[in-house]
């Protein structure tokens, strides 16, 4: 929680006179926010703009937390769609049995995208 309170995401807690924090409930809570707003994808940083608009806005809903929400699902389909096709890429590979990179990157059928072929290989008839 001391790292949270570093990058100004807590608030300080109280302490004992022995100098131990006390966190009362509400750190807790937001404690779980950030976690649960971190495994969504949402930076430290979106995470602290997140908890500071919601810090303002006095019951009303917060302003912004459907754009972000739905900026952050747009990175997350396009992360999808990445791994998707270097998955499909890899699963070929494997398939073709592709065993040495240097040998593959001279082979015109190798279904690793190799950069300075890529354009070749779009252009070319495939094995």
């Amino acid at each position: 929680m001391r790292y949270y309170e570093r990058r100004g995401l807590l608030a300080a807690p109280e302490r004992t006179r022995g100098g131990h924090r006390l966190y009362g409930e509400d750190a807790v809570t937001a404690l779980r926010v950030i976690k649960a707003a971190q495994r969504l994808g949402f930076t430290l940083e979106e995470v602290a703009e997140l908890l500071e608009t919601g810090r303002h806005h006095h019951g009303r809903p917060v302003a912004g937390l459907q754009e972000r929400a739905t900026a952050k699902l747009a990175e997350v389909d396009a992360k999808i769609a990445d791994l998707s096709t270097i998955r499909t890429t890899l699963a070929t590979a494997v398939k073709a049995g592709c065993d040495d990179l240097t040998v593959c990157a001279a082979t015109p059928c190798c279904p690793i995208p190799f950069t300075d072929r890529a354009q070749e290989r779009h252009a070319g008839p495939r094995c």
